[in-house]
């Protein structure tokens, strides 16, 4: 197709390393570019065989589609996507998949189901927005030698983020230090019913270094290590100042009592604060609200659109909307999802393409929480508590699913791995 230039390269170069390599070609020499006729002459005479068929083994390259395609999929391309997709062998499509429209990653037709993308240069916007990641499978990067001055002059939609930095955030730990050092976290979470909200939150921000937790709330049944009182105002202002971060909104219910505790929560904060779920649903009716204090918002896209007042269908616009009420509002945004992408002002968005579709299970965006306020609660300034929390929280998902599997994954089962995923990295 017209990426083919680059797959008769690449199987040129495979024919030199002693594998045997075939081409299915959909097109006459003369209907494609010169270079990629050229390629594919010297393909040719470097012993590559075109063939008329899918094999029933080997791996398929895929070189149909390039960057540059929009729109519908067409014959005889999309009955060759199908059949490729069928056939069960391993894929590697060569800079995007076909059929995925690498600007906004949506899909009108059949497109390649890749076990891995070699990505060209720069990793395409369609990668992380619409249906990109259904897709791509893994990312590698391939190096071709694009100049530095374009990379530095690309217009994107963020950052990926180089996980080979972030153990080096992990909060250095004194022999010294007692539990308040560790971090005191005050939670405003949970209500008659949604408890297990408020519980996870909890457990999980105390399995990531927190030291010592108080939870405001009047049913005191729960996990022993967790402080429970019963909600005061005085006491909240009393113990804020001694807090070192906040949880807010997990399980809180929508009863009008909530809302008026939001509305003093939200005129009293003075400490670092992660704010999910009911809190951001109340947070949503305060428009002019503009937070003076480091707060970390952790919509899902639902939540988002309630934020911004607004439904977007068109991805690039969300991510635009996202990044402006970052700005306007002062906060961290960390937007959940495949991918996760973090909003903060005055920053580049950066995208956490890890974790997995187990991950979309009730209570794992209430740990999400409780892991992002004890790093808050350890000294790390909001943008890195977002990624490293969210980071964090993937590499549970991951470690999980090796073993219980996307289906099997539940909530409660993040926590119980976060030491094992600590342990790996320090």
């Amino acid at each position: 197709g017209n990426n083919g230039g680059d797959a008769f390269v690449a199987g040129r170069y495979l024919l030199k390393r002693q594998y045997e390599v075939a081409a299915i070609t959909l097109f006459e020499k003369a209907d494609v570019s010169s270079l990629s006729s050229e390629h594919w002459e010297a393909f040719l005479k470097a012993g590559g065989t075109p063939t008329g068929h899918v094999p029933d083994q080997g791996v398929l390259l895929d070189g149909l589609l390039g960057t540059g395609f929009t729109g519908a999929v067409k014959e005889p391309i999309a009955s060759l996507i199908e059949k490729a997709n069928r056939s069960k062998l391993p894929i590697l499509a060569i800079d995007i998949p076909s059929g995925l429209n690498g600007n906004d990653g949506t899909v009108s037709g059949p497109v390649i189901q890749a076990d891995l993308t070699l990505y060209l240069g720069l990793p395409k916007a369609g990668f992380f927005l619409g249906s990109g990641m259904d897709y791509i499978g893994k990312l590698l990067r391939c190096d071709f030698g694009l100049d530095a001055k374009w990379v530095k002059e690309a217009k994107g939609i963020g950052c990926l983020v180089n996980e080979s930095v972030l153990p080096a955030l992990l909060p250095p730990i004194k022999p010294s230090r007692h539990k308040y050092e560790a971090g005191y976290i005050l939670a405003v979470a949970g209500s008659p019913g949604m408890m297990g909200a408020a519980h996870m939150a909890c457990m999980a921000a105390y399995r990531t270094g927190a030291g010592i937790i108080r939870l405001f709330q009047e049913e005191s049944a729960g996990p022993e290590e967790i402080v429970h009182s019963k909600w005061d105002e005085e006491l909240f202002v009393t113990e804020q100042k001694r807090a070192k971060a906040l949880i807010i909104g997990p399980g809180m219910g929508r009863a009008k009592n909530v809302q008026e505790q939001m509305v003093f929560l939200l005129k009293h904060l003075e400490r670092p604060a992660v704010i999910d779920a009911d809190g951001l649903f109340f947070l949503a009716h305060e428009k002019a609200f503009v937070f003076k204090t480091p707060v970390i918002l952790t919509p899902h896209r639902r939540e988002m659109m309630g934020l911004l007042g607004h439904s977007y269908s068109d991805p690039l616009a969300l991510i635009d909307a996202c990044q402006q009420y970052a700005e306007t509002k002062q906060a961290t945004v960390v937007l959940k999802g495949a991918p996760t992408f973090v909003f903060h002002p005055g920053k580049p968005a950066l995208i956490m393409p890890r974790g997995g579709p187990g991950l979309a299970k009730a209570g794992t965006g209430d740990v999400l929480t409780g892991i992002i306020a004890a790093y808050l609660a350890q000294g790390l300034a909001p943008r890195e508590a977002a990624i490293l929390g969210s980071w964090m929280h993937a590499l549970a998902g991951e470690q999980v699913v090796s073993s219980k599997t996307d289906y099997g994954l539940i909530a409660t089962d993040l926590i119980e791995v976060i030491p094992e995923v600590l342990a790996g990295l320090i």
